[in-house]
């Protein structure tokens, strides 16, 4: 696995996902996000358990389809669909999906006009929370829509404190754990500025509110670490 070191030198652009951070995307998330891969072992699960026989799951900014390579070995009845914008991630997703001898369907596309079937089951993994505020309501929409009645969408978010002090400790917490991962106060203080207006997350409340608003008639946070969380929905 590639080591991420993207913002080990100065930012000239914002944050996007291209080849330069495709080629390190799963070092980087696995130390970026606290849990991930535990979290995203209790999405596989709670999805593999939920779905039902023959559904349509689709994940929307799938990256490098590590989480539907899961889902595949555990439910191989399941029609996959990884969605995502960058050419560069859906590249290395469909290499692994081969190298694990999983099917996949990979496409790269926008998902605030993707044409979504009806599904059993979406999932979105801090994919949201880059969707501008105005967009990000109408695609919840979009995809409550999509989902069958009793199917599921499973979203993880970076979320803010509707604290002041508690949001300021929280992020003070999350630095201490980048640094604990190898990072250096150059490279988070890069990541930062280069993420400024570009990833724009909501408070845990401003979430549930906006998945039920779309028309899921339950929500419940299923995995929290300081300023990170997940949320299941069920239609």
């Amino acid at each position: 696995m590639a080591k991420d070191r993207v913002f080990a030198k100065p930012v000239t652009k914002r944050f996007e996902f291209d080849e330069e951070v495709a080629s390190v995307f799963d070092d980087m998330i696995a130390r970026s996000v606290p849990f991930y891969k535990e979290n995203m072992e209790l999405v596989s699960a709670l999805l593999a358990k939920g779905v039902q026989e023959g559904a349509v799951v689709y994940d929307l900014g799938c990256s490098t389809a590590s989480l539907l390579i899961e889902l595949a070995k555990k439910r191989p009845d399941l029609t996959l669909v990884g969605l995502d914008s960058s050419e560069a991630m859906i590249e290395r997703a469909r290499k692994k999906a081969k190298a694990f001898g999983v099917k996949i369907e990979l496409e790269v596309a926008d998902i605030l006009h993707y044409p979504f079937g009806k599904a059993g089951a979406m999932v979105s993994s801090y994919t949201l929370q880059f969707v501008r505020p105005r967009e990000r309501e109408k695609l919840v929409r979009k995809i409550a829509q999509a989902v069958t009645p009793g199917g599921l969408f499973v979203c993880s978010e970076k979320i803010v404190s509707e604290d002041r002090w508690l949001d300021k400790a929280l992020v003070e917490i999350y630095y201490d754990f980048k640094r604990s991962q190898g990072y250096s106060e150059y490279e988070i203080a890069q990541k930062r500025e280069a993420l400024e207006n570009v990833l724009v997350p909501y408070t845990l409340q401003e979430n549930i509110q906006m998945l039920k608003d779309a028309g899921f008639g339950f929500v419940e946070p299923i995995f929290r670490w300081a300023n990170f969380a997940t949320f299941l929905a069920k239609k």
